[in-house]
C-alpha cells in the first residue's frame, strides 16, 4: 500500500522516458548506407562491363578494325586531336536520344498508372485492358513502326508512342500487382469510415505500391531508351539511334562503340538515379506503407 498522502499512480499513468535522438540518427544512418550500397552497386557493374568487353574481344579474337576496346573509345572521346569535336557530336545525339527516351518513359508511366488504377477498381476493364496491353507487348515494334508513322507521322508522337510501347505493359503488370499487395484489413478499414474504392486507392492502394511503383520506375528506365533508339532508327532519323546506322554505314567503327557505351553509361546512370529517389522515398513513407 502507499504511503498516506501519497497519489496513486496507474501503471499506464507512468512517466514515458524523454524521446532519444537516436533514432533519427539511425534512420539516417541506414539511409546513408543503402545509398552507398546503390552506389556501389552501379561501380561494381561498370568495372564487370569493361572486364567483360575487354575479355571477350580478346577470346573471340575479334579483328580490332571491328571491334574497339576502352582505350579506343577513351582516345576518340578523350585524348584524340578531334576528341574535343567527336564529344560534342556524341553528346549532341545523346542529348536527343535522352529527350526522347524522357518523353517515352512520361508516356508508358502515365498511361501505366492510369490503367492499372482503372484495372484495380473495374473487373470489367481488366478483362478490355490487359489483353490489348499483351497484343501491344507481343507484336514486334519494328514491325508496329509502320503502322505508328502512318497514323502519328515522324515525330515526337511516333516517339512517345513507340517508346510508350516498350515501358507500357512491364509497367502496367508490375504496378497492379503493387495495388493489390494492400492489406484487406486496411482496405475494410477505410470502407468502414465510409470511404469508395476511389478513396481506398488513394489512401490505402497507392502507398502500398509504392515498392512496385519504383520497381516498375526501374524496369522503364532502360526500356524507354531501347524504344527511343527504335524510334529513331525508323522513324525521326535522330539521335543516336539513327546516329550508329548512320556510322555504320560509313565504316566508322570507333563512332559506333562510343555512342553505345555513351547510351550505355546513360542508361546506368539513370537506373542508379530512380533506385537513390527509391530508396530516398521508400525512407520516408516506409516499405510497407499500406500493408499493416
Amino acid at each position: 500500500m502507499s504511503a498516506p498522502g501519497t497519489p496513486l499512480v496507474a501503471p499506464s499513468a507512468a512517466v514515458a522516458p524523454p524521446p532519444s535522438d537516436d533514432a533519427p540518427r539511425a534512420r539516417t544512418h541506414v539511409a546513408w548506407r543503402r545509398v552507398g550500397r546503390v552506389l556501389l552497386d552501379a561501380v561494381t557493374t561498370t568495372v564487370v562491363v569493361l572486364v567483360a568487353w575487354t575479355v571477350l574481344l580478346a577470346a573471340f579474337d575479334v579483328s580490332p578494325y571491328v571491334g574497339k576496346g576502352p582505350a579506343q573509345v577513351w582516345e576518340y572521346l578523350v585524348t584524340d586531336d578531334d576528341a574535343g569535336e567527336n564529344r560534342t557530336e556524341v553528346l549532341a545525339l545523346l542529348g536527343q536520344t535522352l529527350t526522347d527516351a524522357s518523353i517515352g518513359f512520361v508516356a508508358g508511366m502515365a498511361a501505366a498508372l492510369v490503367l492499372a488504377a482503372a484495372i484495380v477498381l473495374s473487373r470489367t476493364a481488366e478483362g478490355a485492358i490487359m489483353p490489348v496491353a499483351m497484343l501491344f507487348r507481343s507484336v514486334p515494334l519494328i514491325a508496329l513502326a509502320p503502322i505508328v508513322i502512318l497514323l502519328v507521322g515522324r515525330g515526337v508522337a511516333s516517339v512517345a508512342v513507340m517508346s510508350g510501347i516498350v515501358v507500357l505493359f512491364p509497367a502496367l503488370v508490375t504496378i497492379v500487382l503493387g495495388l493489390r499487395s494492400a492489406s484487406a484489413p486496411m482496405r475494410d478499414l477505410v470502407t468502414v469510415l465510409g470511404g469508395g474504392p476511389r478513396t481506398v486507392l488513394r489512401l490505402v492502394q497507392l502507398p502500398a505500391a509504392l515498392p512496385s511503383v519504383f520497381a516498375a520506375v526501374r524496369i522503364s528506365v532502360p526500356g524507354a531508351i531501347t524504344g527511343a533508339l527504335i524510334a529513331e532508327w525508323l522513324a525521326t532519323g535522330g539521335g543516336i539511334g539513327y546516329g550508329v546506322v548512320s556510322a555504320v554505314g560509313r565504316a566508322q567503327n570507333t563512332k559506333v562503340w562510343a555512342l553505345v557505351v555513351v547510351v550505355t553509361l546513360a542508361s546506368l546512370v539513370l537506373y542508379t538515379l530512380a533506385q537513390l529517389v527509391e530508396q530516398w522515398v521508400l525512407a520516408r513513407f516506409g516499405p510497407a506503407a499500406g500493408r499493416a
